[in-house]
């Protein structure tokens, strides 16, 4: 018993002499949690890769479409999204739901489009701290079924 009190006396007496610090200067807070945002594209076996694309910040996901659907840029990489014009998305979130209404129609993407545009709005959600569990619907500017599946990023399941 006399050690554990001997011990305890050392420990309280080890922590005296510790100085604050007083506030510092660390220069400017961060602007996100990444370099730039990552937007996924089209190799040549037909597999998604990511694409760092460096904005200086992570950003949100209708800047993250709006990237994905200027295209790929100086890369080997390609699309499966038909070049537009416009390239606004209209984002809309609810608990364990992002709905995402994209300025195509489902006869601009392939699949493998589709999965372009859930993996980059998947990747944004989750690196600003959003469920791994939540899906995405991609909702087209002409009425189709495909508007009404929710999905998941096929890289991630």
């Amino acid at each position: 018993m006399k050690w554990v009190c001997a011990v305890a006396a050392v420990l309280l007496l080890a922590g005296c002499g510790v100085q604050s610090s007083g506030v510092g200067d660390s220069g400017a807070a961060p602007t996100g949690v990444a370099p730039g945002v990552t937007l996924y594209f089209v190799d040549r076996q037909e597999r998604l890769r990511p694409q760092l694309r460096e904005t200086g910040r992570l950003g949100s996901i209708a800047e993250a479409m709006s990237l994905l659907l200027t295209g790929v840029g100086d890369s080997d990489l390609r699309t499966e999204i038909a070049a537009t014009g416009t390239t606004h998305v209209v984002v809309t979130s609810a608990p364990g739901l992002v709905q995402l209404m994209v300025p195509v129609t489902i006869d601009d993407v392939t699949p493998l489009g589709i999965d372009q545009i859930v993996c980059t709005a998947l990747g944004v959600h989750v690196q600003s701290g959003g469920s791994r569990d939540t899906e995405v619907q991609v909702r087209f500017i002409q009425p189709t079924e495909e508007s009404d599946k929710r999905r998941t990023c096929p890289l991630t399941g």
